[in-house]
């Protein structure tokens, strides 16, 4: 039989007949997959497929970074921007790190420090200027479905789409001056990018005239977007696509739903918005120790800077 063992450089004797990468991935799933989404799922599915295909399937520590280089060259060659690069190179060693240590496997990932132009393939997401936000509403109004509802509420909050998409009716709150304001908060099927997503919104301008609707046409509970909420996860991806291809005939090349969230930053700084309430607001990571601290500004303070980028006439 074949002595498993091998010298590394540094003259310690490792043994390669360990974990493979096949069993690596199903420990990942199993304990950190718990109570994730499947989105996180089918990433480590995805990057792993990736990786199999391009290196095979080996011990943990027979992986080199000849390996590592030729799978980056490998994704660069199916076409991939450098930010898919990054977010599969991030997967798989976040997958090998977790195994080898749950399994008390030392090693040096070769999966880290590959260079690759991480620019590469990726266009600037440009903002969306105010005068076709302005259209885009019109026709929102105009054909008053639940597509556009969720147009609408995007537009005037700079709202992500997962996050609006996932909303209960339960979540738009009113005020006794008959404001609106939507509570953004995880939910098991449409969890937040980031701790700080957790927040509260005023709802203004065409974000308003949608909560009226949503409201009104589900009486006020259930989900506010049922179409994309079929499974046990908001399905975001189809809502960017069909959104998607509904707006570009109103936006200029390029933007998209996701643009909208750019404009919000760029309209609340040329009003000269205060950067931690643009912060607030977008559910954005402020710098700082001290904005750790607190609650952040209360919600007319921030609906009054939202009602100065109001686009809605």
């Amino acid at each position: 039989m074949a002595d498993p063992r091998q010298r590394a450089s540094d003259g310690r004797t490792v043994n390669i007949d360990c974990m493979s990468l096949s069993e690596a991935v199903v420990t990942y799933l199993r304990l950190k997959g718990d109570g994730k989404g499947v989105t996180f799922h089918r990433a480590a599915e995805r990057a792993y497929g990736y990786l199999i295909d391009t290196c095979g399937d080996k011990p943990l520590t027979s992986y080199t970074k000849a390996d590592a280089n030729a799978f980056r060259d490998a994704l660069i060659a199916r076409g991939m921007a450098g930010s898919s690069i990054t977010r599969v190179f991030g997967t798989v060693r976040s997958i090998i790190n977790f195994a080898a240590n749950e399994e008390g496997i030392e090693l040096t990932n070769p999966f880290a420090k590959v260079y690759y132009d991480r620019s590469a393939g990726v266009s600037d997401r440009q903002p969306i200027p105010v005068e076709a936000i302005r259209a885009v509403q019109a026709e929102c109004y105009r054909l008053d479905d639940e597509m556009r509802w969720l147009v609408a509420l995007v537009a005037d909050t700079g709202m992500r789409l997962a996050e609006a998409a996932g909303l209960l009716c339960e979540d738009i709150v009113q005020d006794d001056e008959g404001n609106y304001s939507a509570r953004i908060t995880p939910h098991p099927w449409r969890r937040l990018k980031t701790a700080g997503s957790t927040r509260e919104v005023p709802l203004v301008g065409s974000a308003h005239w949608a909560a009226e609707r949503l409201l009104t046409a589900h009486e006020g509970s259930g989900l506010a977007f049922p179409r994309y909420n079929k499974t046990d996860t908001t399905n975001a991806n189809a809502a960017s696509a069909g959104l998607n291809k509904w707006l570009k005939i109103f936006v200029p090349d390029g933007s998209t739903m996701h643009s909208f969230r750019h404009s919000m930053r760029d309209r609340l700084r040329a009003v000269e918005c205060p950067a931690d309430i643009v912060d607030q607001i977008g559910g954005w990571q402020t710098e700082g120790v001290g904005h750790g601290y607190g609650k952040g500004y209360p919600l007319t303070v921030v609906r009054k800077w939202m009602e100065k980028v109001s686009c809605r006439s």
